[in-house]
């Protein structure tokens, strides 16, 4: 019973976190677990200058629809 309670729990927890992943969700965590912000090679954004980041970075090339 333990066992088939330990496996449903972790079961659960990787599908929270894929699907936190896939709506982008856990962008943020994953930025912080890149190589790039390790090794110190630029200076770390909080989140709230990584949300914005994004937006800027996603709205700042040409939409057009034709």
């Amino acid at each position: 019973m333990r066992r088939a309670s330990r496996t449903t729990a972790r079961l659960l927890r990787r599908f929270w976190r894929g699907l936190r992943e896939w709506c982008g969700d856990a962008a943020y965590e994953i930025y912080l677990r890149s190589p790039h912000t390790r090794t110190g090679a630029c200076p770390t954004l909080t989140r709230k200058e990584f949300y914005v980041e994004q937006l800027n970075r996603r709205y700042s090339r040409p939409n057009r629809c034709c």
